[in-house]
Protein backbone atom coordinates (compact mmCIF):
# COMPACT_ATOMS: atom_id res chain seq x y z
CA UNK A 1 0.00 0.00 0.00
CA UNK A 2 1.29 3.64 -1.05
CA UNK A 3 1.69 5.83 2.01
CA UNK A 4 -1.38 8.51 2.98
CA UNK A 5 1.48 11.21 1.94
CA UNK A 6 2.19 9.77 -1.96
CA UNK A 7 -1.75 9.33 -2.12
CA UNK A 8 -2.35 12.94 -1.55
CA UNK A 9 0.01 14.24 -3.61
CA UNK A 10 -0.96 11.60 -6.34
CA UNK A 11 -4.81 12.88 -6.16
CA UNK A 12 -3.60 16.51 -5.79
CA UNK A 13 -1.92 16.64 -9.31
CA UNK A 14 -4.50 14.64 -10.55
CA UNK A 15 -6.74 17.35 -9.80
CA UNK A 16 -4.83 20.80 -10.78
CA UNK A 17 -3.07 18.96 -14.56
CA UNK A 18 -4.81 17.71 -17.39
CA UNK A 19 -4.09 14.57 -19.25
CA UNK A 20 -1.34 16.99 -22.06
CA UNK A 21 0.49 17.41 -18.59
CA UNK A 22 1.37 14.12 -17.78
CA UNK A 23 5.32 14.22 -18.22
CA UNK A 24 4.85 17.20 -15.36
CA UNK A 25 2.56 14.98 -13.37
CA UNK A 26 4.95 12.06 -12.97
CA UNK A 27 7.91 14.88 -12.23
CA UNK A 28 5.61 16.71 -9.74
CA UNK A 29 4.78 13.38 -7.88
CA UNK A 30 8.59 12.48 -7.51
CA UNK A 31 8.99 15.86 -4.99
CA UNK A 32 10.40 14.38 -1.82
CA UNK A 33 7.51 14.96 1.53
CA UNK A 34 8.98 17.63 4.13
CA UNK A 35 6.76 17.16 7.11
CA UNK A 36 3.86 19.67 7.70
CA UNK A 37 4.41 21.42 4.67
CA UNK A 38 2.59 20.61 0.94
CA UNK A 39 4.21 21.23 -2.48
CA UNK A 40 2.67 24.13 -4.15
CA UNK A 41 3.50 23.12 -7.72
CA UNK A 42 4.78 26.15 -10.09
CA UNK A 43 2.68 27.47 -12.54
CA UNK A 44 1.06 30.66 -14.38
CA UNK A 45 -1.80 32.93 -12.73
CA UNK A 46 -3.41 36.10 -13.31
CA UNK A 47 -2.58 37.97 -9.89
CA UNK A 48 -5.03 40.52 -8.61
CA UNK A 49 -8.74 41.34 -8.25
CA UNK A 50 -11.30 39.70 -10.44
CA UNK A 51 -13.01 42.21 -12.84
CA UNK A 52 -16.02 41.52 -11.23
CA UNK A 53 -14.73 41.59 -7.30
CA UNK A 54 -17.05 44.62 -6.23
CA UNK A 55 -15.05 44.51 -2.69
CA UNK A 56 -11.56 45.14 -4.52
CA UNK A 57 -9.68 48.62 -3.83
CA UNK A 58 -7.53 50.21 -6.23
CA UNK A 59 -4.25 49.12 -4.80
CA UNK A 60 -5.44 45.20 -5.87
CA UNK A 61 -5.71 46.58 -9.62
CA UNK A 62 -4.78 46.38 -12.09
CA UNK A 63 -4.75 42.17 -12.70
CA UNK A 64 -1.53 41.51 -14.10
CA UNK A 65 -0.17 37.97 -15.64
CA UNK A 66 2.45 36.36 -13.06
CA UNK A 67 4.78 33.36 -13.07
CA UNK A 68 6.20 31.37 -9.92
CA UNK A 69 8.20 28.36 -9.69
CA UNK A 70 7.16 25.39 -7.33
CA UNK A 71 7.52 25.66 -3.68
CA UNK A 72 6.41 24.12 -0.50
CA UNK A 73 4.68 25.87 1.83
CA UNK A 74 3.51 25.38 5.44
CA UNK A 75 0.55 23.75 5.84
CA UNK A 76 -0.94 26.03 8.63
CA UNK A 77 0.20 29.01 10.29
CA UNK A 78 3.30 28.60 12.88
CA UNK A 79 1.71 27.57 15.99
CA UNK A 80 2.45 28.55 19.58
CA UNK A 81 3.95 25.23 19.38
CA UNK A 82 6.08 25.76 16.88
CA UNK A 83 7.44 29.24 18.26
CA UNK A 84 7.85 27.72 21.82
CA UNK A 85 10.47 25.33 20.21
CA UNK A 86 11.62 28.07 18.57
CA UNK A 87 12.62 30.44 21.56
CA UNK A 88 13.50 27.42 23.85
CA UNK A 89 16.27 26.70 21.65
CA UNK A 90 18.06 30.36 20.64
CA UNK A 91 16.59 32.14 24.05
CA UNK A 92 14.39 35.21 21.48
CA UNK A 93 13.12 37.99 22.33
CA UNK A 94 10.19 39.39 20.23
CA UNK A 95 9.73 42.56 19.43
CA UNK A 96 6.82 43.07 21.99
CA UNK A 97 8.51 41.90 24.98
CA UNK A 98 11.67 44.59 24.64
CA UNK A 99 11.78 48.17 26.34
CA UNK A 100 10.57 50.77 23.14
CA UNK A 101 13.13 53.08 22.30
CA UNK A 102 12.10 56.35 21.55
CA UNK A 103 14.55 57.70 20.00
CA UNK A 104 14.01 55.40 16.98
CA UNK A 105 10.41 55.52 16.98
CA UNK A 106 10.54 59.28 16.28
CA UNK A 107 12.90 58.17 12.45
CA UNK A 108 9.28 57.19 11.75
CA UNK A 109 6.76 59.99 12.84
CA UNK A 110 6.37 63.74 11.35
CA UNK A 111 8.95 65.93 12.97
CA UNK A 112 7.51 67.77 15.76
CA UNK A 113 5.75 64.75 17.56
CA UNK A 114 5.39 65.02 20.84
CA UNK A 115 7.07 61.60 23.36
CA UNK A 116 4.27 59.98 24.53
CA UNK A 117 3.75 59.54 28.75
CA UNK A 118 6.31 57.25 30.18
CA UNK A 119 3.69 54.79 30.76
CA UNK A 120 3.18 53.60 27.60
CA UNK A 121 6.70 53.28 26.69
CA UNK A 122 6.67 49.92 27.89
CA UNK A 123 6.85 46.66 26.29
CA UNK A 124 3.47 45.51 24.45
CA UNK A 125 1.02 45.22 21.48
CA UNK A 126 -1.95 46.07 19.82
CA UNK A 127 -5.32 44.67 21.41
CA UNK A 128 -8.65 44.51 19.64
CA UNK A 129 -11.37 45.96 21.71
CA UNK A 130 -14.95 45.77 21.17
CA UNK A 131 -16.62 49.06 20.98
CA UNK A 132 -19.72 49.58 23.24
CA UNK A 133 -21.86 51.15 20.07
CA UNK A 134 -21.75 51.28 16.36
CA UNK A 135 -18.86 53.39 15.19
CA UNK A 136 -19.79 55.90 12.10
CA UNK A 137 -16.49 55.98 10.67
CA UNK A 138 -15.04 52.36 9.69
CA UNK A 139 -11.63 53.67 8.71
CA UNK A 140 -10.75 54.69 12.50
CA UNK A 141 -8.88 51.93 13.55
CA UNK A 142 -8.03 53.62 16.93
CA UNK A 143 -11.62 52.84 17.52
CA UNK A 144 -10.86 49.29 18.47
CA UNK A 145 -7.02 49.01 18.42
CA UNK A 146 -5.82 49.62 21.90
CA UNK A 147 -1.92 49.38 23.23
CA UNK A 148 -1.62 46.81 25.89
CA UNK A 149 1.28 47.47 27.73
CA UNK A 150 2.78 43.27 28.81
CA UNK A 151 0.85 41.58 25.50
CA UNK A 152 3.18 39.89 24.03
CA UNK A 153 2.90 36.25 21.95
CA UNK A 154 2.56 34.19 25.23
CA UNK A 155 0.37 36.74 26.64
CA UNK A 156 -1.84 36.89 23.66
CA UNK A 157 -4.70 38.81 25.32
CA UNK A 158 -2.99 41.10 27.75
CA UNK A 159 -0.74 40.85 30.78
CA UNK A 160 -1.39 37.58 32.66
CA UNK A 161 -3.01 35.94 30.07
CA UNK A 162 -1.23 32.70 28.66
CA UNK A 163 -1.12 30.17 25.87
CA UNK A 164 -1.75 26.89 27.64
CA UNK A 165 -4.12 24.95 25.82
CA UNK A 166 -4.02 26.88 23.04
CA UNK A 167 -0.51 25.50 21.51
CA UNK A 168 -2.41 24.33 18.02
CA UNK A 169 -3.35 27.89 17.58
CA UNK A 170 -1.63 30.23 15.46
CA UNK A 171 1.20 32.52 17.06
CA UNK A 172 0.14 36.06 16.96
CA UNK A 173 1.98 39.33 17.98
CA UNK A 174 4.75 38.70 15.68
CA UNK A 175 6.66 41.62 14.14
CA UNK A 176 8.22 41.18 10.46
CA UNK A 177 11.50 41.10 12.87
CA UNK A 178 10.09 38.03 14.62
CA UNK A 179 8.74 36.11 11.67
CA UNK A 180 12.00 37.12 9.68
CA UNK A 181 13.95 35.16 12.87
CA UNK A 182 11.84 32.23 13.52
CA UNK A 183 13.02 31.27 9.39
CA UNK A 184 16.40 31.71 9.64
CA UNK A 185 16.24 29.28 12.32
CA UNK A 186 14.39 27.38 10.71
CA UNK A 187 15.97 27.25 7.14
CA UNK A 188 12.48 28.64 5.70
CA UNK A 189 11.82 31.92 4.40
CA UNK A 190 8.62 33.99 4.28
CA UNK A 191 6.41 33.92 0.96
CA UNK A 192 6.69 36.57 -1.89
CA UNK A 193 3.36 38.41 -2.14
CA UNK A 194 3.09 36.72 -5.52
CA UNK A 195 3.74 33.12 -3.81
CA UNK A 196 1.04 33.94 -0.99
CA UNK A 197 -1.73 35.00 -3.43
CA UNK A 198 -0.81 31.78 -6.18
CA UNK A 199 -0.86 29.42 -3.00
CA UNK A 200 -4.01 31.10 -1.98
CA UNK A 201 -5.97 30.79 -4.83
CA UNK A 202 -5.33 26.60 -4.54
CA UNK A 203 -5.51 26.19 -8.60
CA UNK A 204 -8.79 28.46 -9.37
CA UNK A 205 -8.63 31.25 -11.93
CA UNK A 206 -10.41 34.42 -11.47
CA UNK A 207 -12.14 33.85 -8.17
CA UNK A 208 -12.91 35.94 -5.40
CA UNK A 209 -12.33 33.59 -2.95
CA UNK A 210 -10.22 30.02 -2.29
CA UNK A 211 -13.57 27.96 -2.97
CA UNK A 212 -15.23 30.30 -5.61
CA UNK A 213 -17.30 33.21 -5.56
CA UNK A 214 -20.64 32.23 -3.30
CA UNK A 215 -20.20 35.16 -0.47
CA UNK A 216 -22.46 33.23 2.14
CA UNK A 217 -20.64 30.42 2.42
CA UNK A 218 -17.91 32.34 4.40
CA UNK A 219 -18.75 31.08 7.71
CA UNK A 220 -18.29 27.29 6.20
CA UNK A 221 -14.40 28.36 4.99
CA UNK A 222 -12.89 31.14 7.13
CA UNK A 223 -12.51 31.94 10.47
CA UNK A 224 -14.14 35.76 10.43
CA UNK A 225 -16.16 38.86 11.98
CA UNK A 226 -20.07 38.18 11.69
CA UNK A 227 -22.32 40.43 12.65
CA UNK A 228 -22.24 44.11 13.40
CA UNK A 229 -18.45 45.41 13.32
CA UNK A 230 -16.90 46.02 15.97
CA UNK A 231 -19.91 45.83 18.30
CA UNK A 232 -21.01 42.37 18.20
CA UNK A 233 -19.73 39.06 16.23
CA UNK A 234 -22.32 36.34 16.39
CA UNK A 235 -19.77 33.49 16.18
CA UNK A 236 -21.81 31.94 13.16
CA UNK A 237 -18.08 30.15 11.99
CA UNK A 238 -17.96 28.95 16.32
CA UNK A 239 -14.98 31.44 17.31
CA UNK A 240 -14.88 35.16 18.46
CA UNK A 241 -11.36 35.51 18.06
CA UNK A 242 -8.55 32.84 16.61
CA UNK A 243 -9.26 29.33 15.89
CA UNK A 244 -6.86 26.35 16.30
CA UNK A 245 -5.06 25.63 12.88
CA UNK A 246 -6.82 23.09 11.07
CA UNK A 247 -10.07 24.31 11.89
CA UNK A 248 -11.77 24.81 8.56
CA UNK A 249 -11.36 22.95 5.46
CA UNK A 250 -8.38 23.42 3.34
CA UNK A 251 -8.22 24.69 0.01
CA UNK A 252 -7.41 23.05 -3.22
CA UNK A 253 -3.67 22.67 -2.33
CA UNK A 254 -4.00 21.53 1.11
CA UNK A 255 -3.35 24.77 2.86
CA UNK A 256 -5.54 25.61 6.31
CA UNK A 257 -6.95 29.00 7.29
CA UNK A 258 -5.24 30.32 4.07
CA UNK A 259 -8.23 33.01 4.49
CA UNK A 260 -9.49 34.20 7.83
CA UNK A 261 -8.36 33.54 11.24
CA UNK A 262 -4.83 35.59 11.13
CA UNK A 263 -3.26 37.81 8.61
CA UNK A 264 0.36 36.52 7.67
CA UNK A 265 3.06 38.72 6.51
CA UNK A 266 5.05 38.06 2.92
CA UNK A 267 8.37 39.62 2.30
CA UNK A 268 7.35 42.13 -0.08
CA UNK A 269 7.55 45.80 0.11
CA UNK A 270 4.33 47.79 0.01
CA UNK A 271 4.39 50.07 -3.18
CA UNK A 272 1.24 51.67 -4.44
CA UNK A 273 2.62 51.41 -7.97
CA UNK A 274 4.04 47.80 -8.02
CA UNK A 275 1.07 46.32 -9.53
CA UNK A 276 1.04 49.31 -12.32
CA UNK A 277 4.26 48.40 -13.32
CA UNK A 278 4.42 44.64 -13.56
CA UNK A 279 1.11 45.42 -16.20
CA UNK A 280 3.62 46.77 -17.99
CA UNK A 281 5.24 43.22 -19.12
CA UNK A 282 3.46 40.65 -20.45
CA UNK A 283 4.43 38.11 -17.66
CA UNK A 284 6.62 38.68 -14.60
CA UNK A 285 8.81 36.07 -13.51
CA UNK A 286 8.88 34.92 -9.51
CA UNK A 287 8.37 38.71 -8.77
CA UNK A 288 10.03 39.88 -5.41
CA UNK A 289 8.22 42.96 -4.80
CA UNK A 290 9.40 46.74 -5.00
CA UNK A 291 12.78 47.45 -5.09
CA UNK A 292 11.48 50.20 -2.23
CA UNK A 293 7.92 50.99 -0.22
CA UNK A 294 5.98 53.44 -1.33
CA UNK A 295 2.84 54.47 0.04
CA UNK A 296 1.33 58.71 0.03
CA UNK A 297 -0.84 58.13 2.82
CA UNK A 298 2.13 57.16 5.13
CA UNK A 299 5.27 58.15 3.86
CA UNK A 300 7.30 58.04 7.49
CA UNK A 301 7.04 54.39 7.01
CA UNK A 302 8.54 51.66 5.49
CA UNK A 303 5.65 49.04 4.92
CA UNK A 304 5.52 45.42 3.98
CA UNK A 305 2.41 43.19 2.67
CA UNK A 306 0.27 41.00 4.70
CA UNK A 307 -1.95 38.64 3.42
CA UNK A 308 -5.15 36.59 4.07
CA UNK A 309 -7.09 38.52 6.41
CA UNK A 310 -8.14 37.37 9.92
CA UNK A 311 -11.34 36.66 12.59
CA UNK A 312 -11.78 40.80 12.25
CA UNK A 313 -12.23 41.27 8.49
CA UNK A 314 -15.98 41.70 7.88
CA UNK A 315 -17.82 42.07 4.29
CA UNK A 316 -18.97 45.36 5.97
CA UNK A 317 -15.74 47.57 5.06
CA UNK A 318 -12.61 44.94 3.96
CA UNK A 319 -13.61 41.35 3.37
CA UNK A 320 -9.88 40.40 3.70
CA UNK A 321 -10.69 36.83 3.10
CA UNK A 322 -10.84 37.58 -0.50
CA UNK A 323 -7.61 36.12 -2.56
CA UNK A 324 -6.61 39.48 -3.52
CA UNK A 325 -6.35 41.28 -0.16
CA UNK A 326 -3.93 42.81 0.44
CA UNK A 327 -2.90 45.30 3.55
CA UNK A 328 0.17 47.30 3.80
CA UNK A 329 1.87 47.09 7.50
CA UNK A 330 4.75 48.98 9.40
CA UNK A 331 7.41 45.55 9.57
CA UNK A 332 7.57 46.49 13.79
CA UNK A 333 4.39 46.47 14.09
CA UNK A 334 2.91 43.33 16.33
CA UNK A 335 -1.13 42.95 16.39
CA UNK A 336 -3.08 40.12 18.15
CA UNK A 337 -4.32 38.86 14.66
CA UNK A 338 -1.29 38.39 12.88
CA UNK A 339 0.78 35.77 12.47
CA UNK A 340 2.56 34.49 9.34
CA UNK A 341 3.50 30.77 7.71
CA UNK A 342 6.94 29.87 6.05
CA UNK A 343 7.95 28.76 2.65
CA UNK A 344 10.79 26.62 0.81
CA UNK A 345 12.39 26.81 -2.60
CA UNK A 346 12.95 24.36 -4.77
CA UNK A 347 16.57 23.33 -4.44
CA UNK A 348 17.76 23.55 -7.91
Amino acid sequence: MYPRSFLNLFVSFLVFFSCKQEKKIIIELNKPVIDGMVWVPGGLYEMGASDFDQMALPHEKPKHSVFVDGFYMDITEVTNADFSKFTYETGYITTAERPIDWDLIKLQVPEGTKKPHDSLLKPGSLLFKKTQESVPNLYDFSQWWKWSVGANWKEPEGEGSNILGKENYPVVHISYEDAQNYCKWAGRRLPTEAEWEYAARGGKKDKIYFWGNISNSVSKYVNTWEGEFPVTNTRTDGFEKSAPVKTFPPNDFGLYEISGNVWEWTSDWYNTNYYKECKKNNITNNPQGASKAYNPNNPYIQEKIIRGGSFLCNDSYCASYRVSSRQATDPSTSLEHLGFRTVISEKK
